[in-house]
C-alpha cells in the first residue's frame, strides 16, 4: 500500500515537473505577460482584465493623434486599449494652433467639444510683417458656419480634454505605461511590451497595433524609413498684458536671420515662437540665449508687443524645441500602423500638423468601418495600403506648403533669395484671389496639390516680373533666371520626397482601389 502512494506521488511529481519545463521553454512570441492568453488563432487575450474581454485595436500614445483616433474607433464599437507614457496634463509649446480645415475634421469626428472650457481663441487668419509694413490674410470662411475659425489654445488641455472624451466610452481604456518594443510573430505584429509606471513589465495583444508616440518615436525604425530633417528650432516664450497688433491672427514677422511667430493661446497669454535655423540655439543657461532674444530678436518684434517682449526674456521662462521634418515612408506590415507625428513631420511654421494627424484619422476611419474582423493581417494590411494614397491629396499639400514656406520666409544674402522673399510678400498683399488662394492652401480648406505648385509659381514669376519693369537690365535678367530656379529648387525636391504620382495622379495608384477583405 505504501510502495503504491511513494510511486502516485513520484508519477505526480513528474507530471508536474514536465508542465513546468514546457511552460519555461515555449517560445516567448507565443506568450503573454500579465496572464494574457495566446489563442491558437494568434490572437491574444487577458484572464484578469476585470470583464472587459479581448482588445480589437492597441494605440501607443494619447496625443492628438492617439486620442482622436481612441474616441473613434471607440465610437465606432472598436475595444481599444491605449497605452501612454504619461497620462498627465503636457506642457509643449507646439501643437497649438488648429487651423479651421482642422476645426471642420475635429467635427466630422465629433471632438469640436474639445476645444471648450480650455480658454480656446478663435483665430481668423493670419497677419504678415516685413520692414514696418503688414497685410492682413483672413481664411476664406464666407461658405462656412460662423463657429468653423481656426483655435489656438494649451496644448495640454485640448489633449486632456480629447483624453476625457475617449476615456468616457466603455469599450476604450487609457493606461499609463512604456512601450518597449513591437510583439512580432512570423512577420506579423500581434502587440507590444510594456512598463508600468511602478516599473511592472507586461504585454497587451490585438490584431491591430497603431503607433502614435509622437515625434521622438522609438517604434517607428521597424514600420518605417524615419529620414529626420532638423532645420530649425522653436525658442518659445509666454507673453502675458499686451494685445496683438491684429486681434484673433497669428502675426508672422518675417525677420533676420528667421520668422518669429505671435499668437493667441488663452484670453491673457500670447504664444511666442522664435525660429533659430540650424540644431543648436545660443544657451540659455549662460546668458546666450537672453542676449540673443534682447539684441537680435526684440528690435524686429512690433511696437505693441516689444515692452511685453522684453518682460517675457526678464521672467527667465523660455523654451526650445526641434522642429522636425520627415516624409512618410512607410514599411506596410501586417498587424500595424503608423500614424501622426510617429509616421510624418512637417516644418510647424504653418501649424498644419494638427490637421494633417485629424485628416488621417477620418481616412482610416472610413477604411476601418466596414470591417467587423481585423485578424487576417496580411489581408488587412494589403487593404490599408489604400491609406496612404488617400491621405496624399491633404498631407502632400500641407507639408509641401510647410517646407516651401519656410524656405522662403528665411532671410538670405542670395539676392534671388531676397528677391522671392520680397515678391511674396508683396504677392499675399495684393489681396483677392492672389491672398485667398494661397491663405485657403494654409488653412487646409483647399487642400489641393496642383493649387499650391500653381501659386508657388505665380510667386516666382509675379518676382520676375517685378526686376523686369520698367526697364529690364542685364543684372536683372539674371537675377530673374535666378528667382525661377532658386523656387524650382525649394519647392520640387519637397513634392519628390511626398512622391510626384501619390500627391497628383492618386487614382493611378493600384492601392486607391483596394476593396475590404471578405469577412
Amino acid at each position: 500500500m505504501m510502495d503504491s502512494y511513494v510511486l502516485g506521488s513520484i508519477i505526480c511529481a513528474l507530471l508536474g515537473l514536465l508542465a513546468l519545463l514546457n511552460f519555461l521553454l515555449a517560445p516567448k512570441n507565443n506568450r503573454c505577460a500579465d496572464n494574457n492568453i495566446t489563442t491558437a488563432a494568434g490572437q491574444c487575450i487577458s484572464s484578469n482584465r476585470r470583464g472587459d474581454g479581448d482588445v480589437d485595436v492597441i494605440i501607443v500614445g494619447a496625443g492628438v493623434a492617439g486620442s482622436a483616433l481612441a474616441h473613434t474607433l471607440g465610437k465606432d464599437g472598436r475595444r481599444v486599449l491605449v497605452i501612454e507614457r504619461d497620462l498627465s496634463e503636457p506642457d509643449r509649446i507646439v501643437g497649438e494652433l488648429l487651423q479651421p480645415g482642422g476645426y471642420l475634421k475635429l467635427i466630422e469626428l465629433g471632438l469640436e467639444d474639445c476645444v471648450e472650457k480650455i480658454d480656446a481663441q478663435q483665430v481668423f487668419g493670419y497677419a504678415l510683417f516685413k520692414d514696418g509694413k503688414h497685410t492682413r490674410l483672413s481664411y476664406p470662411l464666407d461658405k462656412f458656419h460662423s463657429n468653423v475659425t481656426g483655435r489656438s489654445f494649451h496644448n495640454g488641455r485640448f489633449i486632456q480634454r480629447m483624453r476625457e472624451k475617449a476615456a468616457s466610452l466603455p469599450n476604450v481604456r487609457l493606461e499609463q505605461g512604456t512601450v518597449t518594443s513591437l510583439l512580432e510573430e512570423k512577420g506579423i505584429i500581434k502587440g507590444v511590451l510594456y512598463k508600468t509606471k511602478d516599473s511592472k513589465e507586461l504585454s497587451a495583444c490585438a490584431p491591430l497595433t497603431i503607433v502614435c508616440d509622437g515625434c521622438f518615436s522609438n517604434l517607428r525604425r521597424s514600420l518605417c524609413n524615419p529620414k529626420v530633417d532638423v532645420p530649425s528650432c522653436f525658442v518659445g516664450l509666454v507673453l502675458e498684458n499686451c494685445e496683438l497688433p491684429c486681434a484673433n491672427h497669428g502675426h508672422v514677422i518675417l525677420g533676420d536671420p528667421s520668422p518669429v511667430l505671435f499668437y493667441p493661446i488663452s484670453s491673457t497669454e500670447i504664444r511666442c515662437l522664435v525660429d533659430v535655423p540650424g540644431q543648436k540655439v545660443p544657451s540659455i543657461s549662460n546668458g546666450e540665449m537672453e542676449n540673443y532674444l534682447k539684441t537680435v530678436v526684440a528690435p524686429q518684434v512690433p511696437s505693441e508687443l516689444h515692452d511685453a517682449f522684453i518682460a517675457a526674456v526678464d521672467k527667465g521662462n523660455i523654451r526650445t524645441m526641434p522642429n522636425r521634418s520627415m516624409p512618410a515612408a512607410p514599411y506596410p506590415t501586417p498587424g500595424a500602423l503608423l500614424m501622426g507625428d510617429a509616421f510624418n513631420m512637417r516644418h510647424p511654421l504653418t501649424g498644419g500638423g494638427m490637421t494633417v494627424a485629424l485628416s488621417d484619422i477620418v481616412v482610416l476611419r472610413n477604411l476601418l468601418r466596414p470591417l467587423r474582423d481585423l485578424n487576417d493581417a496580411s489581408s488587412l494590411c494589403k487593404y490599408l495600403e489604400s491609406f496612404y494614397t488617400l491621405r496624399k491629396p491633404v498631407a502632400s499639400t500641407i507639408n509641401t506648403l510647410a517646407g516651401a514656406l519656410y524656405k522662403v520666409f528665411c532671410a538670405s544674402p542670395d539676392p534671388a533669395r531676397k528677391e522671392m522673399r520680397q515678391a511674396c510678400f508683396d504677392y499675399l498683399s495684393l489681396g483677392g484671389l492672389f491672398s485667398e488662394g494661397p491663405v485657403s492652401l494654409l488653412s487646409g480648406l483647399n487642400p489641393r496639390p496642383l493649387s499650391l505648385v500653381l501659386h508657388f509659381f505665380a510667386v516666382a514669376i509675379y518676382g520676375v516680373g517685378r526686376l523686369l519693369l520698367p526697364f529690364p537690365s542685364p543684372k536683372r535678367i539674371w537675377i530673374g533666371v535666378r528667382l525661377i530656379s532658386s523656387a524650382s529648387g525649394i519647392i520640387l525636391p519637397i513634392i519628390k520626397a511626398e512622391g510626384v504620382r501619390q500627391m497628383f495622379f492618386p487614382a493611378t495608384v493600384p492601392a486607391y482601389y483596394r476593396n475590404p477583405p471578405a469577412s
